[in-house]
């Protein structure tokens, strides 16, 4: 999930990574994305912040919310779940 090459010819990474101290932030689903959309943002910190944060969030609330990552990058709901439940999520 790193979003950069890991060399000059752009060679993938290994994808099962996660950059879990990346900066993201957190959204309403609804705001969309475009060139003003950090002024939508509701909270920010590193990725394994802010999974953690979602997470925490009452079950009914969470499809409400979008994790914005570093790089463009945007996790929907769905994607959010898997992250907290993989055994090396630091949260």
């Amino acid at each position: 999930m790193p979003d950069h090459p890991t060399t000059f010819r752009a060679e993938p990474g290994d994808s099962s990574e996660v950059a879990w101290q990346d900066m993201a932030s957190i959204r309403r689903r609804e705001d969309g994305g475009g060139v003003l959309h950090a002024m939508k943002t509701i909270h920010r910190g590193t990725l394994a912040e802010m999974v953690a944060m979602i997470r925490n969030m009452p079950a009914e609330e969470r499809g409400e919310f979008v994790i914005q990552k570093a790089g463009d990058r945007v996790l929907d709901p769905g994607e959010i779940m898997a992250l907290a439940e993989r055994e090396d999520f630091p949260g």
